[in-house]
């Protein structure tokens, strides 16, 4: 629960990166090439931004959505030996459902 101490500004979320597992389930080793995976969890989202007009334009994602992440990008941020990644909310390529 490190990541409650953290509020993201703006426009920002929080995101935790998803791991990918090392093997199936059946015990095969997978390749770390494979294992590769650019998905995260919302786990905290800021309040969202004022446009032009100043009009307040709040975030499209919710916490405990599964996003797609772009491959490079955002903010690598270390709480409590556990890393967090800071995306604006337009950097975010889509929600994964189940």
């Amino acid at each position: 629960m490190s990541w409650k101490r953290l509020v993201p500004t703006f426009n920002r979320v929080l995101v935790e990166k998803i791991t990918a597992p090392a093997k199936t389930t059946g015990g095969i080793l997978l390749p770390e090439k494979s294992a590769k995976l650019n998905a995260g969890k919302i786990v905290a989202v800021g309040p969202g931004i004022r446009d032009e007009t100043g009009n307040h334009v709040p975030v499209a994602l919710k916490e405990g959505e599964t996003v797609l992440l772009p491959e490079y990008g955002g903010t690598q941020v270390k709480l409590d030996d556990k890393e967090f990644h800071l995306f604006r909310d337009e950097d975010i390529l889509g929600i994964l459902h189940d």
